[in-house]
């Protein structure tokens, strides 16, 4: 018997993400966050992993600079920065 091992596809979209999230999210950093920040933000990676999808990494654009959004990736209206979100397909 053959032991196949299938390799991962990534895919990317562009997402809106709050400029206060990104330290978060890149680098595992909550200072200055709340609950319910982190909480939003999590629920932002929930909402993929029920589509079927689960983030691998979260990439700021290099060299945009932060705009402001009235919808963003999640929470409130802020500033955001474009981010390259590269996901995979996974079974639920």
């Amino acid at each position: 018997m053959q032991n196949l091992i299938t390799p991962l596809i990534m895919e990317t979209v562009v997402e809106k993400i709050p400029t206060w999230a990104l330290c978060y999210i890149i680098n595992g950093d909550s200072t200055g966050l709340t609950e319910d920040d982190i909480a939003q933000i999590q629920d932002f990676f929930e909402s993929y992993r029920k589509g079927g999808m689960e983030i691998q990494i979260v990439s700021p654009h290099e060299g945009d600079e932060g705009y402001f959004t009235h919808v963003p990736a999640f929470g409130l209206p802020s500033e955001v920065v474009d981010c390259d979100i590269l996901y995979t397909n996974i079974e639920i």
